[in-house]
């Protein structure tokens, strides 16, 4: 892989050579094309650890598409990829699973919970520096009940507004997230529990002007008792809030502003 600089912007095809680009980041990335054939990897022997490894990355690739969708949509306020940042994360838990085979490792967030503790959803605009306030979080894990606290909020001096919007609101998730195992029959990564990952339940608060003042309040999200009784230690639960900003819509409702905000992950248990 080679980064373009200089006065080239370009995207496509040009001979054997890709130009690209990934979203947070305008440089342009050249990769060339070629390697050995599909086939050649697929039965040689020489490649038999690049099979290993390109079977975990399958499952890496499912648990960090997956596991987004336990932010409950937060993803959105995200100022950069989130999925290859889970799947460099799940492949370093297999790495923790010395004694099963390369190309089986397990995928174990729940013996490893505190990689996700604090995760934050963007880079540039952190929640703790968009939003002057200790937002605190607690998860009753046996209930999936998951409760914010927030402190009262003077938004003109407590929220960094850089886009000047006109309203914000508040966004609390929990979502579970379950360990992975490879299936040696079907040959491919399957969650313990299906029904348990990447589920959330998701609570939006309102809108609120960019200048005014909101209460002290408790923001109380909980999963179903069906999702309940299906909890077992293979379960990772997780604990998110954001900060939204919308604006006025072309018929005077409020509307969120794609990637307008921020997130990060309060607690988990």
């Amino acid at each position: 892989m080679v980064i373009v600089k200089g006065f080239l912007q370009l995207s496509g095809n040009l001979k054997n050579v890709s130009f690209y680009t990934r979203r947070g980041n305008d440089q342009v990335i050249a990769r060339t094309k070629g390697g050995a054939t599909k086939e050649k990897i697929a039965t040689s022997s020489s490649y038999k650890e690049l099979r290993q490894h390109q079977n975990e990355w399958k499952g890496c690739a499912k648990f960090g598409s997956v596991t987004r969708y336990a932010f409950g949509g937060l993803h959105r306020l995200a100022d950069y990829n989130l999925t290859p940042v889970l799947m460099g994360m799940a492949k370093n838990l297999m790495k923790l699973e010395p004694k099963t085979e390369t190309g089986q490792r397990k995928i174990q967030l729940s013996q490893h919970k505190q990689v996700l503790d604090g995760f934050n959803f963007n880079r540039n605009n952190l929640f703790t520096s968009e939003l002057h306030v200790s937002v605190t979080g607690q998860i009753d894990r046996e209930n999936l009940l998951g409760t914010v606290s927030i402190p009262r909020i003077n938004a003109a001096n407590d929220l960094v507004n850089n886009q000047r919007l006109p309203y914000f609101r508040l966004i609390t998730v929990i979502g579970t997230v379950a360990d992975m195992y490879y299936d040696s029959t079907e040959k491919a990564y399957f969650p313990t529990i299906l029904k348990l990952h990447g589920v959330t339940s998701v609570l939006t608060g309102s809108w609120y002007p960019s200048k005014t003042i909101v209460p002290e309040q408790t923001m109380t999200v909980q999963m179903t008792p069906a999702q309940q009784a299906m909890l077992n230690d293979t379960i990772t639960v997780v604990l998110s809030v954001g900060v939204e900003y919308g604006t006025v819509g072309t018929t005077g409702e409020t509307v969120e502003v794609k990637y307008a905000g921020c997130g990060k992950v309060l607690a988990v248990i």
